[in-house]
């Protein structure tokens, strides 16, 4: 058989599926690291205002924005790694960017950003859960 085969996919799938069963909690927070690293990333940088305004929160949007600057990303990466190790399990997940800037940002409005970051992240999603699985013990 094939290693690319049907069969092949499907019994990988399962296997990763089993092992997310294991510990899924562990696997939505690593897929939120993920996912809001990834939208610092992506973020255009002139003040680095809107880097910091990436906010996360549980079982509602977060609405508020700050006047805080961060250029690099690595304070707000780790402030919502810091609130991420706090989410209440089953529930939901928001991301937000309040800014007034934010969806004009998003679709195409700065050319360090033309394809916007909610977007691109949005389509990488998928390859954040599979390495989320994959990194779980075996």
């Amino acid at each position: 058989m094939a290693s690319d085969s049907p069969q092949v996919f499907a019994l990988r799938l399962n296997e990763l599926i089993e092992q997310a069963k294991a510990a899924p909690d562990q696997v939505v927070r690593k897929v939120g690291l993920q996912i809001g690293a990834r939208l610092v990333e992506q973020s255009p940088v002139d003040t680095g205002r809107f880097r910091a305004n990436w906010n996360v929160a549980f079982g509602r949007i977060d609405p508020l924005t700050t006047p805080s600057t961060d250029k690099g990303g690595g304070q707000t990466k780790e402030r919502i790694r810091v609130l991420l190790n706090g989410w209440p399990v089953g529930s939901d997940i928001y991301f937000t960017n309040s800014l007034p800037y934010a969806i004009p940002l998003e679709y195409g409005h700065s050319k360090q950003a033309p394809l916007g970051m909610v977007r691109i992240t949005v389509a990488e999603f998928q390859t954040f859960v599979d390495s989320a699985i994959k990194s779980l013990p075996q």
